[in-house]
């Protein structure tokens, strides 16, 4: 699904117009810019609506009907749960667990992020996928120019960085294998196996 029919759902739901949701729905697909098959949804996670899309856009918005809307609601229900046939939300960890190992180890995520040190808020954005998932190799995820170019400014307003970066997230996509699960909810993924054919929540 593209943007627009993401946020045609969003209207259908929620009342209001397109450009109430538009930005929400290009940022939620904003990675497809990076990688053109279905491992781009690294968004598509609790840990996409709390770490990047909930600090750009607030917790609630107003929509032109003047109705208060719940963007985690609005990013699970009209965007990631569509995408996978309504059948699950993916976890981060389902994400990392395709990244290659071996892959991963080549790259110096301390050296990366020396720069950052004395920035607390930053580096706690930037480790925030090691503390969700406890794999080192989650890191590629956020250490890479795209993340600090694109999703850092966003987030933490800081300014945009003109050098060449030691990873990029080439780096990252690279080094995810595709999964059955990724194709539009074809299969479930590892997080689900315990919850798989019960009513949650």
């Amino acid at each position: 699904m593209n943007s627009v029919i993401h946020s045609q759902i969003s209207v259908r739901k929620r009342g209001g117009v397109i450009e109430d949701y538009l930005k929400i729905h290009d940022l939620m697909d904003n990675t497809k810019e990076l990688c053109s098959d279905n491992r781009h949804r690294i968004l598509h996670t609790m840990w996409g609506i709390k770490r990047v899309i909930i600090p750009i856009f607030g917790h609630p918005i107003i929509n032109s009907d003047n109705k208060v809307v719940n963007v985690k609601d609005l990013c699970e229900q009209d965007h990631i749960l569509p995408d996978y046939l309504n059948r699950f939300i993916p976890t981060l960890s389902d994400f990392v667990s395709c990244i290659d190992n071996s892959g991963a180890s080549q790259y110096n995520f301390k050296e990366f992020a020396e720069n950052y040190q004395n920035d607390k808020e930053l580096m706690e954005l930037l480790l925030s996928p090691l503390a969700v998932t406890g794999l080192e190799k989650s890191l590629l995820i956020t250490h890479n120019s795209w993340f600090i170019n694109e999703i850092v400014p966003k987030v933490l307003n800081r300014e945009i960085e003109i050098k060449d970066f030691t990873i990029t997230p080439a780096d990252l996509f690279n080094n995810m294998q595709f999964k059955l699960w990724m194709d539009n909810g074809s299969v479930y993924p590892e997080s689900c196996k315990f919850t798989l054919g019960r009513v949650v929540g």
